[in-house]
């Protein structure tokens, strides 16, 4: 069985080019290539839906040089995407927090997802400017402005707030997220061996399986894939006391 969504953390990239004496800035184009083929390879294997870890919330701390050539090549991505959608049928959304990010790259953004809204192959999700507790925090701030939208004025009452609480369930709360309409993974995927989630997706990944492999993500290959989807299908999945 295929997971109908795996989400990948792509790590490794700056070790990958170190040990080819190579600066780091070579990896993450490396990287994005590799991106290019896996979500080829992917949705030949009947992958659904992909989402990927591009830039997190805490990745800003990282060399002004380093940030610089990773905005630069976000934006050649983008601009690419647009043509890379339409030949192979692909849905690209970006979720995370726009806001921090520079005009151009928001507009980039806004013109590839209208451009692939309709079609209907792989649905790529890029988590940009991303971070699980950001979105969380998001999510929680979009119940609130709901609220005081529905009541029409600037204050709720604490009754009418306690009654609206009380109906929130995790259905409703989902609602509010980033990845709103697309199912939760089945699979993460993560490259270089890192044993952490890295602040990511951590609403969506509460019942996730998940592997973690030795391999530098420019070296993740379709035979790599294959073998996390293949230890994926060896486990025994307990849900809510069942076996699947």
């Amino acid at each position: 069985m295929v997971p109908k969504h795996i989400a990948l953390i792509m790590d490794g990239n700056g070790r990958w080019a170190k040990s080819k004496g190579k600066p780091r800035t070579f990896g993450h184009k490396k990287g994005s290539e590799t991106l290019k083929q896996i979500c080829k390879d992917a949705y030949d294997l009947g992958v659904k839906y992909v989402t990927v870890y591009a830039f997190s919330t805490e990745n800003w701390k990282r060399s002004k040089e380093e940030v610089s050539f990773l905005m630069g090549l976000l934006r050649q991505y983008l601009n690419e995407s647009i043509k890379n959608s339409e030949e192979n049928n692909m849905r690209v959304r970006v979720i995370g927090r726009r806001s921090d990010l520079d005009k151009d790259i928001i507009e980039a953004i806004e013109s590839l997802e209208e451009a692939s809204k309709e079609f209907d192959g792989l649905q790529l999700q890029i988590a940009l400017n991303y971070g699980g507790r950001d979105e969380i925090i998001r999510g929680m701030r979009g119940v609130f402005q709901h609220l005081l939208d529905n009541d029409g004025s600037d204050q709720v009452s604490k009754h009418d707030l306690k009654l609206a609480m009380q109906e929130l369930d995790e259905d409703k709360f989902s609602y509010y997220l980033d990845t709103v309409g697309i199912p939760d993974p089945e699979l993460l995927i993560r490259t270089s061996g890192e044993l952490r989630t890295s602040n990511f997706m951590l609403w969506q990944l509460a019942y996730t399986e998940f592997y973690v492999t030795d391999v530098y993500w420019p070296d993740f290959n379709r035979t790599e894939l294959k073998k996390a989807i293949d230890a994926y299908n060896r486990r025994e999945r307990r849900f809510g006391g069942t076996t699947k």
